[in-house]
């Protein structure tokens, strides 16, 4: 707790407001944040004990400002199991929110479908996770001061939220899929037999991030709303290569809309 007080007393000598709304940009998902009014914008590096971000597509700054006149404080680029942090260096930052005083966590990511009946370019409603990372942040002593020693995960995306983002989505006119986000371990993508496995267990999209965030968050008691951008297909009969410039593609072309769907949700939120 040392730690998460020591970062959180630095931001918050920054802050001009107490932010409400925390928000998590994924794998080249920048552009969400276009229509934030950014105030202060900090590398990561400049945080105390904040980690760094090292994956592609993750730019590394923590942004204070504005979306629809609602206090924001915004990661710009994530931190993953596959780089080589603990679950706990994830939870890091969502447990400096929860000091901070942040009661929505606004996650987006970047995923690869695995429901047939989605496309590349999609906008996925995660309404449930299956943790298959082998991880868990809350392993070891539990932070009482945050949280409970078990919490419960039956709304780990919280159903308010969910109805929500898709009431504001279909007043924009922008399509979206509902559907269980997967989360592995990775950086290696899926083989077949994994992605029909992951299929036959019930996911509609699989990705490297998410989970870890959203069960840190959940047991400090915030509420969550992620959305996940198919950028590429994960069909077992139909395999296609898929590299990681590709999926950057697809996930710049979609955060345009994503970023006025998270607007219009903020905008709700009391």
């Amino acid at each position: 707790m040392k730690e998460i007080i020591e970062t959180k007393n630095f931001l918050e000598d920054l802050l001009k407001k107490r932010p409400q709304i925390g928000m998590i940009t994924g794998t080249g998902l920048y552009s969400v944040l276009d229509n934030m009014e950014v105030e202060k914008e900090i590398p990561y590096e400049e945080i105390p004990n904040f980690p760094r971000s090292t994956a592609p597509g993750h730019r590394g700054f923590l942004k204070i400002g504005k979306i629809a006149e609602k206090s924001v404080i915004a990661m710009e680029g994530r931190f993953h199991l596959y780089e080589g942090y603990s679950p706990e260096e994830i939870a890091f930052p969502i447990r400096v929110m929860k000091l901070l005083g942040i009661e929505y966590l606004l996650i987006s990511s970047a995923a690869g479908g695995l429901n047939p009946l989605f496309r590349t370019g999609d906008l996925m409603i995660i309404v449930d996770h299956i943790n298959l990372m082998g991880r868990n942040p809350l392993v070891g002593k539990n932070l009482d001061e945050l949280g409970p020693r078990f919490p419960d995960m039956t709304e780990a995306y919280d159903p308010s939220l969910v109805d929500l983002i898709e009431k504001k989505a279909v007043e924009l006119g922008i399509p979206v899929r509902k559907g269980v986000y997967v989360g592995v371990l990775g950086p290696s993508l899926e083989t077949r037999a994994e992605t029909r496995f992951l299929r036959n267990i019930g996911a509609d999209a699989v990705g490297m991030s998410t989970v870890m965030e959203t069960i840190a968050a959940v047991h400090c008691g915030i509420k969550v709303g992620a959305i996940a951008v198919i950028t590429n297909m994960n069909l077992p009969d139909r395999m296609e290569k898929a590299s990681v410039e590709d999926i950057i593609s697809v996930a710049e072309k979609s955060s345009k809309k994503l970023s006025l769907l998270w607007e219009a949700v903020i905008k709700e939120l009391q």
